[in-house]
């Protein structure tokens, strides 16, 4: 790998700022971004003991990512594998922390600063690396390649805008991907883009969310929103991002206009997003309520901002009406409507969905989503929906059945991982 120039300009700039590593998490540590209890794990100082025998380190960035992989966590041990999780985002340590088999090791990952990196592998020893999606730390690749562990990437994924943006550095990227032993992908047109970029080996997989199970809810909490809500519209904004939040307060506008007694349900990506939803609610002259506080929904309550972690299958649950996003404001990308299709929701998305590019076109050609353009268009659809109870449960019906039958990709990520942890597939 060290014979890429940007390579080892990259290791070089790392080196030189591994002083930096504990401003920077401290920085981090101060905005929410960092547990204060685990913060050496970023370092690569473990927080448990290796277990002795075969472990497989599997890592997703982040809520998505490490979620997605429980499935395939499960067929690992049942082959007798130990465990290795890391992510990088405190939310996803916490949403897992409840999610996560007995014995499954989790820890945060390690910042890609050579100490650091070395410190982490040389603890862990790990017999496997498996990294989702698009994680391609340069140190971790090349401190893998060091010490002689495989390298597969699952679930792989490479939009055409990431892959025009690596073409430009064919030979970094070539480097870190000739050092995979496998790239597993979601679709033909990743897999094609992983080859053209450099990966020797590639093969199709398909997609792991779609085995992973809907999101668990509790049914006294859904039936309290229920009660709450009584006969009003409701429907749900779920897993927004800040750059898309102005669009959501026009469409209520909007919508209301319509539908005056609708309730607007925000559940937004980020948890810590809610006291500026809250306070751009009452800038605008919104009747707005935060799940966060306990505040109770009212008769004149117009807009409920769940910011909470781990309700999504509360308000895929309580709402037959989702709109699904990170979708509205380029660059975008999306977030997984399969949890709400599974449950029975009609789904509603912008068109920056780049990364699940296989997935809305096929919910959209079945009929259980459609896309939307900007907020007028948004206000619209939901109006439309809202108002015509016998559509919406065919729209609803139709996402449920897209996605049923899809699943599959954790047998094949498992059947291929067999030949590098030496056991029969």
């Amino acid at each position: 790998m060290t014979a890429s120039p940007l390579f080892a300009a990259y290791r070089a700039a790392t080196v030189a700022l591994e002083p930096a590593g504990r401003p920077f998490l401290a920085w981090r540590l101060g905005r929410g971004k960092e547990d204060a209890a685990r913060v050496g794990e970023r370092l690569g100082h473990a927080g448990r003991p290796r277990p002795p025998g075969r472990l497989v380190w599997l890592h997703g960035a982040s809520v998505g990512e490490g979620v997605s992989l429980l499935p395939l966590i499960d067929a690992l041990m049942a082959r007798g594998c130990n465990i290795l999780l890391t992510t990088g985002t405190v939310n996803s340590a916490r949403v897992l922390a409840g999610r996560l088999p007995g014995g499954v090791i989790h820890q945060f990952a390690p910042l890609d600063l050579p100490g650091p990196v070395r410190r982490f592998l040389g603890h862990w020893r790990p017999d496997l690396a498996v990294l989702a999606e698009s994680e391609l730390w340069p140190n971790l690749v090349d401190g893998l390649h060091r010490a002689a562990v495989p390298l597969v990437m699952v679930n792989a994924r490479m939009s055409e805008r990431s892959a025009r943006r690596w073409s430009r550095a064919p030979g970094f990227i070539g480097a870190l991907l000739g050092r995979t032993a496998l790239c597993l992908c979601q679709s033909e047109a990743d897999a094609a883009r992983y080859r053209a970029l450099g990966a020797a080996r590639v093969a199709v997989a398909g997609l792991l969310k779609y085995d992973v199970p809907a999101p668990a809810a509790d049914p006294e909490a859904v039936a309290r929103f229920t009660a709450a809500v009584g006969p009003r519209p409701v429907w749900v904004a779920a897993s927004t991002h800040a750059d898309e939040e102005a669009a959501l307060f026009d469409a209520e506008a909007a919508l209301r206009r319509d539908v005056p007694d609708v309730l607007t349900v925000v559940a937004p990506r980020q948890p810590n997003r809610g006291a500026p939803l809250l306070a751009e609610a009452h800038r605008r002259g919104i009747t707005a309520a935060l799940r966060s506080r306990g505040d109770a929904i009212h008769a004149g309550t117009a807009f409920y901002i769940a910011d909470t972690l781990g309700e999504l299958g509360l308000w895929y649950r309580a709402a037959d009406l989702v709109f699904v996003g990170n979708s509205l404001a380029a660059p975008g990308g999306g977030q997984n409507p399969i949890e709400a299709a599974r449950l029975g929701c009609a789904v509603l998305h912008g068109p920056h969905v780049a990364n699940f590019a296989d997935v809305y076109p096929a919910l959209d050609a079945a009929g259980g989503a459609a896309p939307v353009l900007d907020a007028g268009h948004l206000a619209e659809a939901v109006a439309t929906l809202l108002g015509d109870p016998a559509r919406l449960r065919t729209m609803a019906r139709a996402a449920a059945e897209a996605v049923e039958g899809r699943g599959g990709a954790t047998a094949r990520t498992a059947e291929a991982l067999a030949p590098y942890l030496g056991v029969a597939a």
